[in-house]
């Protein structure tokens, strides 16, 4: 009996690190951490989460069964690139889920939030500046999502957690682009100001033109991953 309880709290408590493990997988993938065609392993995975195989395991096989990560091979996982057809799915569906997100929010916004807002935006600007694309793509997701979580609509930001889980890798084609146009910046701004007016309208133009510009520049880059080099 002993023995058994032993064996059952050991795989509560892998479970529970394959949970664990899956959540910051998930997380680097929604911020961009990966580049598409980054190849994964379970033992890198099990390196950077301090966890062992199983939860690695189990967190990739998570990934794969939503789609967010890719076999290549027998035991190559990677990160994929989508095709123009899904980036633009993608878009159409973060045009309507977003837009709703950031129209809705401009009820509930307090000032500390978006004076939180502004923090965060120095942050990405200043990362910007120094060309350090990875902190500026980490940050951008707080800057999203705290808008978002203040439409009080758990299941619609949901829906668009699962959307940034297929895109955060394609937003990397942003850079450096983006960091010179400041188009990102700009779009927040905008955003910024209609929520401190509480003009709804205004903060859902300015989240739905941040999407539009984006999917200009990542259908770019496949354009130009498409065009061979001379």
């Amino acid at each position: 009996m002993d023995s058994e309880v032993m064996e059952t709290r050991d795989d509560a408590k892998q479970a529970g690190l394959g949970d664990l493990a899956y959540d910051a997988m998930k997380e680097r993938l929604i911020r961009g951490m990966y580049k598409p065609g980054h190849k994964l392993t379970v033992r890198a995975i099990a390196e950077q989460l301090n966890v062992s195989s199983t939860p690695a395991r189990d967190a990739l096989n998570r990934l794969i069964n939503e789609r967010a990560l890719v076999y290549a091979g027998p035991k190559t996982v990677i990160v994929p690139l989508l095709n123009l057809e899904q980036l633009q799915e993608v878009t159409w569906m973060r045009l309507a889920l977003e837009g709703l997100a950031a129209e809705k929010a401009a009820a509930y916004v307090t000032t500390e939030d978006v004076d939180a807002l502004e923090a965060i935006q120095r942050t990405i600007t200043l990362a910007l500046d120094e060309r350090r694309y990875a902190d500026a793509l980490w940050n951008n997701k707080e800057f999203h999502f705290l808008i978002y979580k203040r439409s009080n609509l758990p299941l619609l930001v949901s829906t668009i957690e699962s959307l940034w889980l297929r895109i955060g890798a394609a937003f990397n084609d942003l850079y450096p682009e983006f960091a010179v146009s400041k188009y990102g910046v700009h779009n927040h701004q905008a955003a910024m100001d209609g929520l401190r007016r509480r003009d709804a309208s205004d903060v859902r133009a300015a989240m739905e033109t941040d999407i539009r510009d984006g999917f200009r520049r990542l259908r770019t880059a496949l354009d130009e991953r498409s065009t061979p080099r001379r």
